[in-house]
């Protein structure tokens, strides 16, 4: 008995190991618990809702009854009840963590070292596109206009919510990816701060074909989208894909935010919440599950997809044909000619120009 005390003082953390699990899907409350409400809500119109998806333990596999866990939507929590243009947001955390890829029910899955390609069936992260699409259907059906849905997540969850809007570009009101990365640590371990991204990624294709292939084509079919107006987090401290993420500066419409350069926000040094316990971030890819990340807050609650809906009942035009680029004037075209007025909106990363005429 005297053994078992001393271990209860001596390691509490592990007495309560897993305290903070949110293993079902449906609603957060705020405060934050582990405890989730149904899908159900009251004047589904003056809703707007956000659709978490959390990351992966590893890819394509599939992890028995652990889905997220308190610290991970902690931020994503203290968006609820918030209220934009008088509509109220609600925070619906998705768990598809008993999802698998179809490799995995072959001899040799995506990691195994045998693995040679190609893919056979769906992926994973495919998979929880579908999944997410449903749900999407089902808050429709309920009332909620698709304008006011929003999808995002983070690592697995946020490349998932890339290549959800690339293969389905009006699904949904918008979308925000969190330090997108679902193919392991590929930055830390293949040296890329040391040796440059091309380089880490010709270690990592070396190593890892099968992976490697994979990674590239979701990656090619994200960057074919002709406009993929979404939110993207990223860090250059990310262990996983942190320097390896300059190709999402090569989409259309798509707006990066370099969250910092370090582990500190606006001057702030952050701190990720988890069992209880607080600890300083080591880690670029937990940027985002740090309590000094709701320095963003504004940020995303300003999300321009709302400006781009606009533009388009102006213009009477498909939202994909609205692209909001980053651009100077410079006494150039009916800006400088004082033809057309520009919009402005100022991060601590870029300006942002909205042109009209």
């Amino acid at each position: 008995m005297k053994k078992i005390l001393l271990l209860f003082i001596i390691f509490p953390t592990l007495a309560f190991a897993g305290s903070d699990d949110i293993k079902k899907s449906g609603f957060l409350k705020k405060p934050i618990s582990t405890k989730v409400d149904k899908l159900e809500f009251t004047e589904p119109k003056n809703k707007i809702i956000i659709i978490f998806n959390h990351g992966q333990s590893s890819n394509d596999s599939k992890k028995k009854n652990k889905c997220t866990w308190i610290g991970n939507v902690r931020n994503m929590a203290s968006l609820i009840g918030e209220k934009v243009k008088g509509k109220e947001i609600m925070v619906y955390n998705f768990c598809t963590n008993h999802l698998e890829g179809d490799q995995m029910l072959e001899k040799y899955p995506l990691w195994h070292k045998k693995y040679v390609g190609p893919y056979k069936g769906k992926h994973k992260l495919e998979k929880r596109v579908d999944a997410n699409i449903k749900l999407i259907e089902q808050l429709v059906s309920m009332g909620v206009p698709k304008k006011q849905i929003i999808v995002t997540g983070h690592s697995c969850g946020g490349l998932m919510t890339l290549m959800l809007f690339a293969k389905h570009p009006n699904a949904a009101g918008g979308g925000i990816s969190f330090n997108q990365a679902c193919f392991g640590k590929i930055s830390k371990k293949y040296k890329a701060a040391k040796v440059g991204p091309e380089a880490a990624l010709e270690s990592f294709k070396k190593k890892k074909p099968g992976p490697s292939v994979v990674r590239q084509s979701q990656i090619d079919e994200i960057k074919s989208s002709k406009n993929l107006p979404l939110l993207a987090f990223t860090h250059p401290k990310d262990s996983y894909e942190g320097l390896l993420s300059d190709w999402l500066d090569e989409i259309p419409g798509l707006e990066r935010i370099i969250i910092s350069e370090d582990y500190t926000i606006n001057g702030q040094k952050c701190f990720k919440e988890h069992a209880n316990e607080k600890e300083p971030v080591k880690d670029g890819h937990r940027m985002d599950h740090a309590t000094c990340f709701q320095y963003y807050n504004p940020k995303i609650l300003d999300y321009k997809v709302e400006m781009r809906n606009n533009i388009s009942t102006i213009l009477h035009c498909d939202t994909q044909l609205i692209n909001i680029k980053a651009t100077t004037t410079e006494k150039l075209g009916f800006i400088g000619r004082e033809e057309a007025f520009s919009l402005f909106h100022w991060n601590r990363h870029r300006t942002l120009h909205k042109h009209y005429s």
